[in-house]
């Protein structure tokens, strides 16, 4: 590429203004991946349940819409890495490997519509995919995004493999450009600052939200309680620099729901869900939906978690306590004076009496009621000082969704009472 194209795309980089306000994902994406499962099995000879195949993803389309999934908001069914012909066609495009996808992307995409999802692709901003397969360089961003379009296809992922900080520069606001230009609605999740060690002044987080939908900001997840304490520390070390980018149609994202797998207990699979609602994350899972225990499905289905994450505010929670018995704290406020409370237990031992009160918590004064997200109790009678006293088990949490009550005319309104409460649940039902 000569360097007079390269100014020219300079100049439409510079060009760029709130590219991504198109009312897209104005809360957290929620959906299935293949990558952490299933990653790269291109085997389908000898393993045809599980390589990356058309097959593989009409069964999980199947599932998000005949097992109750769809409708708790799991909607975009999106391939990873892996799905390529090693080859462009005649005309320089994209193409799946002829065997692995023999109906193509746009049958598949069609086949997930008649479902009510959507279908979401990857890509690469570099010569060649992590795993080899045919990469996206500047030269061939507008062809791309022209074909994912014509495919249908509604959302993409752009990873960073094979490419550099000046080509990343260039490319990432780019296919923003050329993903606008198609007309067609189509979600951009970019790993632009996960290649650059995902904080200032490497990544301009004002910029990055004017250019993509989401943005991986660390390294992948694995199946593994150890990378997701990992993930979790960064992001809450890190807070003060990276939840102020997000909101409504601009998500930071830890990667993706793990529970299901072979890595997490039941108390770190609860662990994960309620982290991932407080870091409003997007809810993408990448486990076997065809073959899951009924424990990791009444996690991925807790209504009142989703709704937490879904919360229409689109507020970033925070880590508020770190104390010395290994219990944290963390906190996210949300519609209607609520707000979320998570306790999670860093320890290794036995269940753990953690004593608090809502006024140590930074609470005004004031009486409260809380919903035990997972238990389905509620907790009554609360006030700013108020002992708390919650058993946490090793590696768990215990979630509370908290709203206020309010008097009118010096009586107790019930149904005001519990209005966020309800909110919460009308949102996710509907």
């Amino acid at each position: 590429m000569g360097p007079i194209a390269v100014i020219l795309q300079l100049l439409a980089v510079m060009s760029l203004t709130a590219a991504k306000d198109d009312g897209l994902v104005r809360t957290p994406p929620m959906g299935w991946m293949a990558w952490e499962r299933f990653r790269c099995d291109v085997d389908c000879k000898d393993d045809p349940e599980n390589c990356i195949s058309e097959a593989l993803f009409r069964d999980m389309a199947d599932r998000l819409y005949e097992d109750g999934w769809k409708e708790l908001g799991y909607e975009y069914v999106i391939i990873d890495d892996c799905w390529m012909s090693m080859e462009r066609d005649k005309e320089g495009r994209l193409q799946p490997d002829p065997v692995r996808f023999p109906g193509g992307i746009a049958k598949l995409a069609n086949y997930v519509h008649e479902r009510g999802l959507k279908l979401g692709i990857y890509a690469d901003m570099g010569t060649f995919t992590c795993m080899g397969f045919p990469g996206t360089t500047l030269d061939k961003i507008q062809i791309d995004a022209q074909t994912f379009a014509s495919w249908g296809v509604d959302y993409l992922k752009f990873d960073g493999c094979s490419s550099n900080p000046l080509v990343q520069m260039l490319g990432y606001p780019l296919m923003s450009i050329a993903l606008n230009a198609t007309g067609r609605p189509i979600v951009y999740s970019c790993s632009w600052p996960a290649y650059l060690g995902g904080l200032p002044p490497f990544v301009n987080y004002n910029l990055m939200g004017e250019i993509c939908h989401l943005w991986r900001n660390y390294y992948d997840i694995q199946d593994s309680w150890d990378s997701l304490q990992a993930i979790v520390d960064w992001f809450f070390n890190n807070q003060d620099e990276i939840q102020p980018a997000a909101g409504p149609g601009r998500w930071n994202d830890p990667d993706m729901l793990i529970i299901g797998n072979f890595g997490l207990s039941m108390d770190e699979s609860r662990s994960q869900m309620a982290l991932w609602a407080i870091m409003a994350a997007p809810l993408i899972m990448s486990t076997d939906l065809r073959h899951l225990d009924n424990g990791a499905r009444a996690i991925l289905q807790n209504k009142v978690a989703i709704a937490i994450n879904q919360d229409p505010l689109g507020i970033q929670g925070r880590r508020l306590l770190k104390e010395k018995s290994r219990i944290e704290v963390y906190w996210r406020p949300l519609f209607q004076s609520a707000s979320a409370l998570v306790f999670l237990s860093r320890r290794t031992d036995m269940p753990y009496r953690y004593h608090t009160s809502l006024g140590k918590l930074h609470y005004e004064e004031g009486n409260y009621e809380a919903y035990d997200v997972f238990t389905g109790t509620t907790v009554k009678g609360l006030n700013s000082t108020t002992e708390i006293t919650l058993s946490i088990n090793p590696s768990g949490v215990v979630m509370w969704y908290v709203y206020p009550l309010r008097k009118h005319n010096h009586t107790t309104d019930t149904e005001t009472l519990r209005l966020g409460y309800k909110t919460i649940m009308t949102n996710v039902i509907i």
